[in-house]
């Protein structure tokens, strides 16, 4: 009955496409849903040509996530399904701390920590993407996904970072506990515009933040490190009802002697041939593979999309993500990499 219960509360959190809903009383409190932009910020963001009518809205355009009446009966299958879409028993974990400690022969090393969670190194830097340590996918520690098993290291345990890089604002992309954590260190913070509203109104100094549009490139000052916004199909918001009020991006990270490719979260895309035109090749590609459903086909790619838009970006080693951490969605919790080693090409989708 209480496994019962939790699916239903879950399932209340994710209604609306992926976005939690707040469970307030908290330590969080309304300062979970983060900040809307304001200011230099906003005029910024209303002069991109992606802002439209006071939102930014998908170069691609985008179908509803949920057809009318379709989110109920999603919820429903959320709660009730019979898939196994958590492991009965924590996952096999290899520590990756003595790894660290020696830089990679090739200068190129990706270390997957879950969901979205990668630590880039290139040429002797580190770049994080979409850091989220904490407990949930919510703006609440009561209801909403829950983590399968606490990351393979503590965030206090890793290396000193270079960067952070942040892919767009919902809860299992952008996480507060996991933030106000890096507050103390140094690294910037590289997001899509709009995004850095939150990170300030949660203590991130506003000199840390670079804040790009797509196609827009920043340097990292005293590093080989550039960092390029690319387009992705996607949507933002933290508040259910607040559509796409910041932008949302994939990312080529590159340095001196690598560039990779980072997908966020994004449904299939023409974008990805001119990604792949003004960016590629690509030593490395991270595309999202999971927490998908035939619902949500515009805005997720799952496992079959993820090697067609593979191959719009001209292959490469593939390291999938955004699968194995939450249970945000109806497929078994391993269907998304089962469905990839199955389809895989052996040599034209090398999978790490």
């Amino acid at each position: 009955m209480k496994a019962r219960w939790s699916r239903w509360l879950a399932a209340l959190a994710l209604l609306g496409g992926g976005r939690a809903v707040a469970v307030f009383g908290t330590t969080s409190g309304l300062l979970g849903f983060g900040r809307r932009a304001s200011g230099e910020r906003l005029a910024r963001m209303e002069a991109s040509p992606h802002w439209v009518d006071g939102h930014f809205e998908n170069t691609d355009p985008v179908k509803s996530p949920m057809k009318p009446g379709q989110g109920w009966s999603t919820l429903k299958a959320y709660a009730t399904s019979k898939e196994q879409r958590e492991p009965p028993a924590p996952l096999p974990v290899v520590d990756p701390r003595a790894a660290w400690m020696q830089p990679p022969p090739s200068g190129l090393r990706a270390t997957w920590l879950g969901h979205s969670s990668v630590l880039v190194e290139l040429d002797g830097y580190r770049v994080l993407t979409d850091p989220v340590w904490g407990e949930r996918a919510s703006p609440s520690p009561i209801i909403g996904p829950k983590r399968f098993q606490p990351a393979p290291v503590p965030l206090g345990a890793l290396p000193a970072l270079d960067a952070v890089v942040i892919s767009h604002d919902h809860y299992d992309h952008l996480d507060l506990p996991t933030i106000r954590a890096l507050v103390p260190g140094n690294a910037p913070f590289f997001v899509p515009l709009g995004v850095g509203a939150h990170l300030e109104a949660w203590g991130v100094q506003r000199e840390r933040i670079h804040e790009l549009d797509w196609w827009e490139t920043r340097e990292l000052p005293g590093t080989p490190l550039r960092f390029s916004a690319t387009p992705a199909r996607h949507f933002s918001g933290r508040i259910p009802g607040d559509r796409n009020p910041t932008l949302w991006a994939s990312w080529v990270i590159a340095s001196g002697h690598h560039r990779v490719y980072f997908s966020g979260d994004t449904g299939l895309t023409p974008e990805f041939l001119a990604i792949r035109e003004r960016f590629g090749p690509f030593r490395l590609v991270m595309l999202e593979v999971g927490a998908w459903n035939a619902a949500w086909g515009d805005i997720h790619l799952g496992p079959v999309n993820a090697l067609a838009a593979l191959e719009m970006l001209g292959g490469g080693p593939l390291l999938p993500i955004h699968w194995g951490t939450f249970n945000l969605t109806l497929h078994a919790r391993d269907e998304p990499l089962e469905t990839l080693s199955r389809l895989a090409a052996p040599g034209r989708a090398p999978l790490l």
